[in-house]
């Protein structure tokens, strides 16, 4: 596999490509495009894996390797959410909760829990998806259709 590249692979289910930035073996960035980037090729695991999802295959990811260049805060809510099992959802202040150095009795941390949510790098493998009342990296469409194809 290329030390980086742009990856890209077409949804029927979502009605748009899926698209990856990888650093080596970690994935760095996920993204819904209509239209991929015309630099990106098809040929990376993790896509296989992600096509293998959308056709209703159980898949957490949380083994799936990532690179996260966010703020410490952020980086302790995003691990949290990796924690989510397939299939089930948390709330705002759950995560709060499960993220180290956070109190869910705090309106400051609530937000900052929001703000990591919203700026997602890599939604879907990070599944903020299953976070029912927070926000998504994901496009409002692309997060609807995650949560329906796990019935959450």
């Amino acid at each position: 596999m290329e030390d980086a590249g742009i990856y890209a692979r077409e949804s029927a289910y979502l009605d748009r490509f899926v698209q990856i930035g990888a650093a080596g073996e970690k994935v760095i960035s996920c993204s819904f495009p209509v239209t991929p980037d015309e630099e990106a090729t098809d040929g990376h695991p993790v896509l296989e894996r992600i096509d293998a999802y959308l056709q209703g295959a159980e898949d957490s990811f949380a083994d799936a390797q990532i690179g996260l260049t966010v703020p410490t805060d952020y980086r302790n809510v995003l691990e949290a959410v990796r924690e989510i099992p397939y299939g089930e959802q948390g709330s705002v202040q759950q995560v709060a909760q499960m993220a180290a150095g956070l109190d869910p009795n705090e309106d400051e941390d609530l937000i900052t829990v929001r703000e990591a949510l919203a700026d997602n790098p890599i939604p879907l493998l990070i599944p903020d998806h299953r976070v029912r009342d927070g926000p998504s990296g994901a496009p409002p469409e692309v997060e609807q259709k995650l949560r329906s194809l796990e019935d959450l």
